[in-house]
């Protein structure tokens, strides 16, 4: 999945975008178009972050050599970019989408965030 070669974060990405596809089409249903598009956004910025944090994950990442502390700090990095780009992205759509439904958009966010979560439950082999 876009060059994330590690297992548990691909199998939640995958989780994350069939989620947040029934979370469109929830929203579709109960609240129209905009509605839909607003749960769309919300799982995106999500699955944008995790993916984020699985490339950032890597990048820090350092032969078998490092050390547990600089795994740690760049395991921190991750989750700061990961954190800082759910803030930046959630800012944009409520700036400029007008016609945001705010509950599907923070519905579907918060559901698939609980998802990413869930990485640590998913083996590697």
């Amino acid at each position: 999945m876009l060059g994330v070669r590690s297992k548990p974060i691909r199998t939640v990405l995958r989780w994350q975008a069939y989620a947040t596809a029934a979370m469109v089409l929830i929203a579709a249903v109960l609240g129209g178009i905009h509605a839909a598009v607003s749960a769309l956004f919300g799982g995106m910025i999500s699955v944008i972050a995790g993916w984020v944090f699985a490339v950032v994950g890597v990048a820090t990442r350092g032969g078998p050599t490092r050390s547990a502390g600089a795994a740690l700090l760049g395991m921190l990095r991750a989750e700061a970019a990961k954190v800082g780009l759910m803030v930046l992205l959630l800012w944009l759509v409520l700036t400029f989408y007008r016609d945001v439904v705010v509950p599907g958009l923070i519905g579907s966010f918060v559901a698939t965030v609980l998802i990413f979560a869930m990485a640590i439950f998913v083996r590697e082999s």
